[in-house]
């Protein structure tokens, strides 16, 4: 992928880097494997906000994406690449030797008319599925189970990338992206390759309206309102926090407070991304 820079026609223009989709291979896409996606704008089934700062943003529809490469033994053809409005990776499209046809996330690399398998039989290659215990280390992954056959939750994002660095008994060692070393069974499935749209952190708005487009409404600044409605808030003029730390609007700690609490895979992690 590659990025585009547009020319200063307006102050929104001036500074915006956009995609340049060059590897785009079809514009409309497979009517059958679309969903209608409903957007709750942070809303609970109450109706009740529970995600701040959401809501409006262009109409789009789901992509239903195979996250568990369990066509075991079936070989597949690359037929088109893709765009996905709602996620940072491009897709491919894959027809099957037995009629069926699937969307993958697109590896880096992987071209319209190779031919993709997976299984403990596939070959160690770019696009293919694999469990982690035949994959050799140092070699580069995404899409990876946590647990068998529940289908692909880490590293799906445009760019990222994980690697395998060791054996240890029944795990595989990986690095993921965020630093962190982290065992996971052998068993899992996960992809050759890094994920495709590596130049996707390069890309630049331009101009808070894009923002809105995205369905990512404004955030207002704590210290800006008053103390009734944030903990920074209130003072004369530009006040400091006046408190140990900055806040939530609930008072919880932020800023490299550790939220993160789940003794269930404590036990997984070999060492923590901070």
């Amino acid at each position: 992928m590659a990025v585009k820079q547009y020319k200063p026609t307006s102050p929104g223009r001036r500074h915006a880097i956009g995609a340049s989709f060059q590897e785009i291979t079809k514009d409309r896409p497979n009517r059958a494997l679309l969903r209608s996606l409903k957007k709750a704008a942070g809303r609970n089934v109450r109706g009740k906000i529970t995600v701040r700062h959401q809501g409006g943003g262009a109409k789009q529809r789901l992509r239903m994406l195979d996250f568990k490469r369990n066509k075991i033994g079936v070989p597949g053809k690359v037929t088109a690449i893709e765009y996905d409005p709602i996620r940072s990776a491009r897709i491919a499209l894959i027809h099957y030797r037995d009629g069926d046809k699937r969307y993958i996330l697109a590896p880096l690399g992987l071209e319209v008319g190779a031919t993709i398998s997976s299984g403990e039989t596939a070959e160690i290659k770019v696009g293919n599925a694999l469990p982690l215990r035949l994959i050799p280390t140092g070699t580069t992954v995404h899409n990876i189970e946590l647990r068998p056959g529940k289908g692909g939750q880490l590293v799906r994002g445009g760019g990222t990338a994980a690697q395998v660095l060791a054996r240890d008994g029944n795990h595989t060692l990986l690095r993921l992206p965020s630093g962190e070393l982290r065992r996971v069974e052998g068993n899992c499935m996960a992809t050759i390759g890094q994920v495709g749209n590596i130049d996707h952190k390069n890309l630049k708005l331009g101009k808070a309206g894009k923002s809105r487009w995205q369905g990512r409404r404004p955030s207002v600044r704590g210290s800006a309102m008053s103390p009734r409605d944030h903990p920074h808030g209130g003072g004369e003029g530009r006040s400091p926090i006046g408190m140990p730390g900055p806040k939530s609007p609930w008072g919880r700690p932020t800023l490299g407070f550790r939220t993160r609490n789940s003794k269930r895979t404590d036990k997984m992690i070999v060492r923590r991304r901070r």
